[in-house]
């Protein structure tokens, strides 16, 4: 008796299984996770072990990235915490098959989900609709259907990982050209399926190559998410990138998943944990908090950097990364110094001008964010008429663009257009900044 009451009170609060994150891992049968969440719990290994009868080592293999794919192991491991075993997939439940994109068996329909007609009906009435004689119900069309996923496929080989591969680049190519809200809710319906393959059966360079696809896919759907001021997502989306690419060593795809946290961070003026986490932007951040000589110093080790690395194989997440950006960071570097000098300011535009001459047309919000940033440094340098025309350019690109970081960048701009009310031309660039912005 006193050892059964032990063992009730060692067991784990139901409501962790509950949690969103949680409930993602367990479907995903992401053991790894699972573990790893309890323990920013304070549930101790020794604890996991206990409770599921694993040894201690088994327990620090599973968090060092080994799946579990047993139903054996799986059905111990959900008896031994109390997951219920639908959170697991060994029996599916609602919640979790809808969290899948699975369709839910025929018992659990809802009156909010009408069972489905019979085929006959179904379809006497599709052809009464051809004549046109039946009335159309156009209040239906703004309703979406409801997804409803294929299985993934038992084995997956590296073609299955190339198409996966292929598809990310088109979304990545419209997030560029037309701004995060042309394309996130496409990109989290990709993730929702792709996650799944993580399951099927898969050589080692398969599995190697899958996770750098689903960490470059976190990162798409982070970006996207941060470019529509989805903060709370981008983050959860950015660290499940770099998870993905520390699990198989990928240093470079982890420096990217840094960069992207590190951009979220400088965006929003959260600046000392931009500084803490990414090396790549210190010269911005040290720049927006003031420091001018560590600003300076960093952008001569980026270029030098850049310099020793320009003619290496560049991984696909890392391609944004080429001279057309170097130059902007370093004219967003010089233009946040805390002083600028003449020179350094002039330098600053130079830097503009180079980028938005070279950037292509798939990269149609950074050249925005260029001709913003150019435009405002023009006026304020005195160069007026230059800077409205480099102004009226960025918000026709604007206006292309689903994007809350373009409206947000364009602050600066709208200061500098403040401070020339009496000029005309400025009350007209205004004006339409202050339209775009409704």
């Amino acid at each position: 008796m006193a050892n059964r009451r032990r063992r009730q009170r060692e067991q784990i609060d139901p409501a962790v299984w509950k949690r969103a994150d949680m409930r993602a891992a367990l479907a995903a049968r992401d053991i790894s996770a699972v573990f790893r969440l309890l323990q920013r719990m304070g549930v101790s290994q020794r604890h996991i072990a206990a409770l599921t009868g694993q040894a201690q080592s088994e327990i620090s293999e599973i968090l060092a990235g080994r799946q579990v794919v047993s139903y054996d192991v799986l059905a111990r491991i959900a008896d031994g915490l109390g997951v219920p075993r639908g959170a697991l997939g060994l029996a599916y439940d609602d919640e979790t098959a809808a969290l899948l994109g699975l369709s839910r068996p025929a018992a659990s329909t809802t009156p909010a989900d009408p069972p489905p007609e019979e085929a006959g009906p179904r379809l006497t009435s599709l052809t009464e609709l051809a004549p046109g004689s039946t009335p159309v119900d156009s209040e239906s069309w703004a309703q979406p259907f409801r997804p409803s996923w294929s299985r993934p496929p038992d084995r997956i080989g590296l073609s299955d990982v190339e198409r996966l591969t292929a598809i990310t680049a088109q979304l990545r190519t419209a997030d560029r050209q037309f701004g995060g809200g042309s394309c996130r809710e496409a990109v989290l319906a990709q993730l929702t399926w792709a996650s799944q393959l993580l399951r099927a059966r898969a050589d080692q360079a398969t599995t190697d190559a899958l996770h750098r696809a689903l960490a470059d896919l976190h990162l798409l759907a982070g970006w996207t998410s941060f470019d529509l001021g989805v903060l709370g997502e981008a983050r959860r989306h950015f660290a499940r990138a770099l998870e993905h690419a520390r699990f198989i060593n990928e240093s470079s795809l982890a420096a990217k998943a840094l960069y992207c946290l590190g951009r979220l961070h400088l965006h929003h003026g959260w600046n000392v944990q931009a500084v803490a986490m990414l090396h790549i932007n210190l010269a911005w951040a040290h720049a927006v908090l003031g420091d001018g000589r560590q600003a300076l110093a960093c952008i001569g080790r980026a270029r030098d950097e850049y310099g020793r690395s320009e003619h290496e194989p560049t991984p696909t997440w890392l391609s944004f990364f080429d001279s057309a950006e170097l130059q902007a960071l370093r004219g967003m570097t010089l233009a946040h110094l805390p002083d600028p000098t003449p020179q350094q300011r002039a330098e600053a535009i130079e830097r503009f001008s180079f980028s938005t001459a070279v950037r292509s047309q798939p990269f149609a919000r950074s050249r925005t964010f260029d001709l913003i940033a150019l435009a405002w440094l023009l006026i304020d340098s005195g160069e007026v008429d230059h800077g409205l025309r480099v102004g009226h350019e960025a918000l026709d690109s604007a206006t292309t663009i689903r994007s809350q970081r373009v409206i947000d960048r364009l602050a600066p701009l709208r200061a500098s257009l403040a401070r020339r009310r009496s000029h005309p031309d400025a009350r007209d660039l205004a004006n339409r900044i202050a339209t775009f912005r409704l």
